[in-house]
């Protein structure tokens, strides 16, 4: 039953947070370039109930294969070192981020990309530099959604 608890939750947030996003002004049609304030946040917190109905359907999945004679009763594997540099990224990303987001994104991506055991230089680079190039030239350009001011998006900015 502990399996289903985890994505339930999840679904029950974003219910809640989706209601929540309800909330924000709409900007008037003649204002508006790109898309509404609530867009965005709305199709992030579908894709994660959509992931989260995934989950269930694996656990599902996974009970019955314990019927057929798995050990449901069998102990998690402890987490790795891996796990715990990989959480130790995330506070780096959030003393990065308030300097920059986009430099934030790089250095995270670059770093978790090492860590997992990507050692060409080339792949390290695309990670770290072009992925978040492109993340935000996809929200700056097509979604003309304008990212807080930092060392590198005051460059773009001007």
């Amino acid at each position: 039953m502990t399996r289903f608890a985890v994505p339930i939750c999840l679904i029950g947030f974003c219910a809640l947070a989706y209601w929540q996003t309800t909330q924000f002004d709409r900007v008037p049609p003649i204002l508006l370039r790109g898309m509404q304030p609530a867009d965005f946040p709305q199709m992030v917190l579908l894709l994660v109930v959509v992931l989260s109905l995934v989950l269930i359907v694996q656990a599902w999945l996974a009970r019955g294969v314990e019927a057929d004679g798995g050990d449901p009763g069998a102990d998690p594997e402890p987490m790795t070192g891996n796990v715990w540099k990989t959480m130790g990224l995330f506070l780096v990303f959030a003393a990065l981020a308030p300097v920059d987001l986009f430099l934030g994104l790089g250095v995270f991506a670059g770093c978790l990309a090492f860590l997992w055991g990507e050692r060409r230089i080339v792949m390290l680079a695309v990670v770290a530099l072009v992925a978040p190039a492109c993340v935000f030239f996809l929200f700056d350009e097509v979604f003309e959604v304008r990212f807080p001011r930092g060392l590198l998006t005051n460059l773009w900015y001007g």
